[in-house]
């Protein structure tokens, strides 16, 4: 069976991904410095006797010295935050991080490389739903621009280094074991003040979610039948999209609640719930649809299973 680096692996996406491979029989090996990442994620994985985990900085780390080899490497670990604008976080996080996960995939001989690349690579898109072709990309947040800067890495080191690569531009992943977002804030505010929830921006931002299962099984999809290209970029997305205030309505009603007072922030820049926000997303997933793959859940669908996994994890729902 092949043999996979999975880094970030005990985060949200990862250790999805995680329990995907391993239920293939992979062997897995899990690179986590655990700041964000929580073992509990992968506490069942690491049962299987196939997991290997290392702690350690996706930024520094030489694998040369923890691994002999590795057929596929899966580049999760990043700052997830799209609102942090501190500069130097995304580029050492996202950019530095990605350049020495590479650096390390060329020492020890990996075949593939995975990127979980954004939709905020195409920032504010004039053509909705926006195709893997659509140019200029203009990212308006940090951000965006790193996860940009990273896919030109992992493109010119596929063709400078003979690796195959892929980057996926991914929509909003929602699902089990979620630590942000739109979702995760709403819940939380209620729990604190179950009758009034502050909503960031004007409540029309609209963009695309899919459900975590929906995911992993598209990157799996693609990287079983890749062949015949060096490196490409498939967008991972629904083809429909919902509101902010539509999510901020289904949460309330999942929830139980009556009577609440929806609080708009107003936002910054025509709405947006903070600088950087990208108001409307939807992307076009033609592409990856002709390889077989299609969501099994819409974005609302998906939306509504984050909503009752979140209140399960807190022991609100059964």
């Amino acid at each position: 069976m092949p043999s996979a680096l999975v880094t970030g692996g005990a985060g949200f996406i990862g250790s999805h991904l995680v329990d995907r491979l391993l239920g293939e029989g992979w062997e897995v090996t899990v690179l986590d410095n655990f700041s964000t990442g929580n073992f509990e994620n992968i506490k069942q994985a690491f049962k299987t006797g196939r997991l290997k985990i290392i702690i350690g900085d996706a930024k520094i780390i030489d694998l040369s010295g923890e691994l002999e080899s590795i057929d596929y490497v899966f580049h999760m670990a990043a700052n997830p935050d799209v609102r942090e604008i501190t500069p130097s976080v995304h580029f050492q996080e996202n950019i530095s991080a990605t350049f020495n996960i590479l650096e390390c995939s060329r020492k020890i001989g990996a075949k593939f490389f995975v990127f979980a690349s954004s939709s905020t690579v195409y920032g504010d898109a004039l053509k909705l739903p926006t195709p893997e072709d659509y140019g200029p990309l203009k990212p308006i947040s940090l951000y965006g621009a790193a996860k940009l800067a990273a896919e030109g890495l992992v493109s010119s080191y596929c063709y400078t280094f003979g690796m195959t690569g892929v980057s996926f531009r991914l929509a909003n992943i929602v699902g089990p074991r979620l630590t942000h977002g739109v979702i995760y804030d709403f819940i939380n505010k209620l729990r604190e003040n179950p009758k009034r929830l502050e909503i960031l921006g004007d409540g029309t931002q609209k963009k695309s979610y899919v459900w975590i299962e929906d995911c992993v099984e598209a990157m799996f999809h693609v990287v079983k039948r890749f062949k015949d290209s060096r490196y490409e970029v498939y967008n991972i997305g629904s083809e429909d999209w919902v509101t902010v205030s539509e999510i901020a309505d289904m949460t309330i009603e999942l929830m139980g609640l009556k009577n609440v007072e929806k609080v708009f922030t107003g936002g910054v820049n025509g709405g947006r719930g903070w600088i950087g926000d990208v108001k409307l997303m939807n992307l076009d997933i033609s592409k990856i649809r002709s390889t077989g793959w299609k969501p099994k859940y819409t974005s609302k669908e998906a939306v509504k299973l984050a909503i009752e996994a979140r209140l399960r994890e807190l022991g609100l729902k059964p």
